[in-house]
C-alpha cells in the first residue's frame, strides 16, 4: 500500500503571501516617472560624488561633505571669461532672487558652488570678491590643476587652456553647464544653455517635487 503524499498547503499559502507583500512592497516604493520636462536634464542614475577639496578664501575648505543637507548649483569657469561665466552667474542670482521672492526669505536649502577651473590666475581672493559681485552668498573656490581635472571628470565635463594671445592672456574652453547636486551629495541633473532664471527655476521646482515624491 503506497503511503498518500500531504500537500503542504501552509507552505504554499505562506508563500503566496510573501510574494504579494514584494509586489505590493515594489508598488508602494518604486520611484514614479519623472515629468517629461525633466528629460534631458534630470539623469537616468543619482552618482555619488567621491572625495574632493577645493578652497575658499574665507570659508574653509569646500569638500563633498560641504554639499550634504543642500542642494547645491555647481558651474565650472574662470574669472576673465568673457561672457558664459558673467551671464551664467547672473541668471543664477536672478534665480536666487526668484526663490526669494516666492518664499519670503533667502533659501537656506539652497546654494550656489562657483569652481574657478584656471587657479594660475584665480587666487581665493579674487574668487571671493567675483562671486560677491553677483551674490555675496555664493561660493567660490578653485585647487589645484590635478585636483580640479578629477572633479570635473565625476561631472563629465573638461577643460582646455588656449594659447596665449599675451603673456598672460588666454582663453579657457569649458562646458556652460550647470549641475545640480542633491542633499546627499549626489550628482542628479545637467542643465545646458541658454539659461534663463525662470526657466532654471521651473526645473528645480520640478526636480525637488519629483525627490520628494520618489524618496
Amino acid at each position: 500500500m503506497t503511503d498518500k503524499q500531504t500537500f503542504p498547503v501552509g507552505t504554499l499559502v505562506l508563500a503566496g503571501l510573501l510574494v504579494l507583500l514584494m509586489l505590493l512592497t515594489y508598488a508602494l516604493v518604486k520611484p514614479k516617472s519623472p515629468p517629461s520636462e525633466l528629460h534631458g536634464v534630470l539623469r537616468s542614475e543619482f552618482r555619488p560624488l567621491t572625495p574632493f577639496q577645493l578652497q575658499t578664501h574665507n570659508r574653509g575648505p569646500i569638500t563633498e561633505a560641504s554639499l550634504r543637507g543642500k542642494w547645491t548649483f555647481v558651474f565650472f569657469g574662470y574669472l576673465s571669461c568673457p561672457d558664459v561665466c558673467p551671464n551664467t552667474l547672473h541668471e543664477l542670482d536672478a534665480l536666487y532672487r526668484l526663490l526669494e521672492d516666492e518664499t519670503g526669505k533667502q533659501p537656506e536649502d539652497m546654494q550656489v558652488l562657483f569652481v574657478s577651473i584656471d587657479p594660475g590666475r584665480d587666487s581665493t581672493e579674487k574668487l571671493a570678491s567675483y562671486v560677491a559681485h553677483f551674490n555675496r552668498r555664493f561660493i567660490g573656490a578653485t585647487a589645484g590643476e590635478g585636483a580640479i581635472e578629477r572633479l570635473m571628470r565625476q561631472f563629465g565635463v573638461s577643460y582646455i587652456l588656449e594659447e596665449e594671445t599675451a603673456a598672460g592672456q588666454y582663453l579657457v574652453a569649458h562646458s556652460s553647464a550647470i549641475f545640480l547636486v542633491d542633499p546627499y551629495a549626489r550628482l542628479m541633473a545637467t542643465f545646458s544653455q541658454p539659461h534663463y532664471a525662470a526657466t532654471l527655476l521651473s526645473q528645480y521646482q520640478k526636480i525637488t517635487d519629483y525627490y520628494a515624491g520618489s524618496g
